[in-house]
């Protein structure tokens, strides 16, 4: 879904879905080497029109959102992740996420193992 967009239009839009919602110039503030304000009102206008982005007014201000669910967006950003860095390996991205975590508490554990399991009957 977000892989086909432009490089700064899939910026913009993980800006926003980190920040939930944000105007113009809060999105522009989150960039890296941001271009000017106008760019970005233009691409936060093409995003709107392909139905990624909504945006209510707030006394003069827009304020924008992700149209999609976070857990397509995740889904999509990880299956990229996985293609990209580990080869197309679930387990090798798996097991390199729990090594960035310290320590994992019970309902963690019970978790994993759940997911384990339902991947063991598939």
């Amino acid at each position: 879904m977000i892989d086909s967009l432009p490089r700064r239009e899939r910026e913009i839009f993980e800006i926003l879905l980190r920040l939930g919602e944000a105007s113009a110039a809060e999105v522009r503030r989150a960039m890296n080497d941001a271009p000017s304000h106008s760019a970005v009102r233009t691409m936060l206008g093409r995003l709107e029109a392909k139905g990624l982005l909504s945006h209510r007014a707030e006394e003069q201000t827009y304020i924008y959102k992700p149209v999609p669910q976070p857990a397509a967006v995740r889904e999509s950003a990880l299956h990229n992740l996985v293609r990209t860095f580990f080869d197309g390996s679930a387990a090798s991205a798996a097991t390199a996420l729990l090594g960035l975590s310290k320590k994992l508490g019970p309902e963690e554990l019970d978790e994993l193992q759940r997911a384990i399991d339902r991947a063991k009957e598939r």
